[in-house]
């Protein structure tokens, strides 16, 4: 009892699963491998914090612009005291003429105080404006602005790299998808074919012409199919809704344009072939390196530029009340900065720097080498994907064949009925290994297109 129930409860859920795969054609959209990847490269985190970076990227490129421009700042100071700041005591008798003092009487010169206190800089103001303008600043300014581009670039490339990943990645979903839709049909088959050989043997034990255990070995094999098929509805649920996620749909509600068809064997693309060492200057990987070659050159320079001579010009106005009266005056002037003593650990510095540009263009040269290494290992990959590919299909066709045979033997009473459910065994794990080699195939050839910069 408990038997029948599970199996009434496996094959409802492949029949929902079928019935779900089964909606109307204008309720689901169709897929292809190309549209997973654009909608993946819209969609996917990894490729809008690339785009982040690249923002950043250039606005650093634009700070570093500004750095050609003239510095300006401005300066206000205002101030009250209780007290003058600047005081002094003036003898006033020092200041009348020896011949007028001589004239005056005594008691005029009695009423003029020895001594008048003076004060200056109770309150103020002082204002000024300076911009200074760069000459030379020993290479500082024009590497550091190449040197951001060079980030720039980097930055750009590095988006490059997650958008091929990303696209792998919906790829390698979309067909693990494929995959167990072929297998779900496979599953399909395989129960059609028990459902017909369960009543035959019925019909041949009930005659007496048959062993009840040869309907017993069916029975349990079409169990055993049942309970494969539910767990195939289960894990393609699961890998539709993973690829539903990556690429940005809103539910399942889709079909796959392209499938891996046992029926259908793909033609080589031997056009796809290119000179690996030719191809190795366009990936991204390479491009990389070099742009990291180029930063550690202008990161040398710059560390040189520390230590040479600076010269700026410059204007300034100021205005000031300081006197009680409103003073204003305007002034050019020249500066020229000579570092000395940076000399002494400088030197250091810039053989570090320089040890670190032989480095990176030691790892361009070592990378570029091992890069056509894991092109020359893609394509081999493809080539062997593609072999696997091919007896997969044979082994379809024998499978096939010796299913046949195995079936009129059994008919005729010359074979048993587990040599037939062998046989069938066989024929659906030869359809499977076909499916898993095709979706493996079609990983491969995107994995070298990507390797020799193919769009």
């Amino acid at each position: 009892m408990i038997t029948k129930t599970i199996s009434k409860i496996s094959k409802c859920a492949v029949a929902l699963a079928a019935a779900c795969t089964a909606l109307p054609a204008a309720a689901q959209k169709t897929l292809t491998p190309e549209e997973c990847r654009r909608m993946a490269l819209g969609h996917n985190m990894a490729v809008r914090s690339a785009d982040y970076r690249i923002r950043s990227a250039e606005e650093q490129k634009k700070e570093a612009f500004t750095s050609y421009f003239p510095q300006i700042s401005a300066t206000g100071f205002t101030f009250k005291s209780d007290k003058d700041i600047v005081s002094a005591d003036i003898n006033t008798a020092g200041l009348l003429p020896e011949a007028i003092a001589s004239a005056l009487p005594q008691s005029v010169l009695a009423l003029i105080p020895p001594a008048i206190p003076v004060g200056l800089l109770r309150d103020g103001t002082l204002a000024g404006i300076t911009a200074v303008q760069p000459v030379f600043a020993g290479g500082q300014i024009i590497n550091g602005n190449r040197l951001a581009k060079v980030g720039l670039e980097a930055s750009r490339i590095q988006k490059e790299q997650s958008e091929n990943q990303v696209a792998l990645t919906a790829e390698q979903h979309y067909w693990q998808v494929a995959t167990l839709l072929e297998k779900q049909k496979t599953l399909a088959e395989v129960s059609r074919m028990l459902q017909a050989l369960e009543k035959e043997a019925g019909v041949a034990v009930q005659a007496g012409v048959a062993l009840r255990n040869d309907l017993l070995q069916v029975q349990l094999k079409a169990n055993e199919t049942e309970s494969q098929q539910l767990k195939v509805a289960n894990a393609l649920a699961l890998c539709k809704l993973v690829l539903a996620q990556y690429i940005g749909l809103p539910d399942t509600l889709y079909t796959l344009g392209a499938d891996a068809d046992p029926e259908r064997m793909p033609v080589f693309p031997l056009d796809l072939l290119q000179s690996h060492e030719e191809a190795v200057k366009g990936t991204p990987e390479y491009r990389l390196l070099q742009k990291n070659a180029e930063a550690t050159a202008l990161q040398r320079k710059l560390e040189v530029g520390k230590r040479l001579p600076s010269v700026a010009v410059g204007a300034g106005y100021t205005y000031n009340n300081l006197m009680e009266n409103d003073h204003t005056f305007g002034m050019l002037f020249a500066t020229v900065s000579v570092p000395l003593s940076d000399w002494w650990g400088g030197s250091h510095a810039i053989r570090r720097k320089r040890l670190a540009e032989r480095n990176a263009k030691e790892l361009l040269a070592d990378g570029s080498e091992l890069l056509v290494i894991r092109i020359q290992k893609n394509w081999n990959d493809l080539e062997e994907s593609y072999k696997q590919l091919a007896l997969a299909r044979k082994s379809i066709d024998q499978s096939s064949e010796n299913l046949r045979l195995n079936t009129d033997y059994y008919r005729a009473g010359t074979v048993k009925m587990s040599d037939l459910l062998l046989a069938q065994q066989q024929y659906q794990q030869a359809k499977d290994q076909y499916v898993d080699a095709f979706a493996a195939y079609q990983t491969k050839m995107l994995e070298y297109k990507q390797a020799v910069g193919i769009k």
